[in-house]
């Protein structure tokens, strides 16, 4: 389950609310929430083509890919996603 998010925007957007984020990317980002939201594990989120990986640093991040440069980046604790993101880290 999503716990928290560190974008307002993106929180806005999976609240169904107003939301300054593009909308060429909506469908896709609200297709990987769909998949966060259910995931018991990090590695769930490890479907073909959405490039997952894990993230040096602490405390431990993981992302998936959106479009171009944008990454929707989370942490995983006790089978809940904390602090999800939507950035570009490249």
């Amino acid at each position: 389950m999503i716990r928290s998010f560190r974008n307002k925007e993106l929180a806005n957007l999976w609240a169904g609310t107003r939301s300054k984020i593009d909308t060429r990317f909506r469908e896709r980002i609200l297709a990987r929430l769909t998949f966060l939201d259910a995931a018991a594990a990090p590695e769930d989120m490890n479907v073909l083509g959405w490039k997952f990986h894990g993230l040096q640093g602490k405390p431990k991040r993981y992302t998936v890919h959106v479009n171009g440069p944008w990454c929707i980046t989370f942490e995983f604790e006790n089978g809940d996603a904390l602090n999800v993101d939507f950035e570009q880290y490249h």
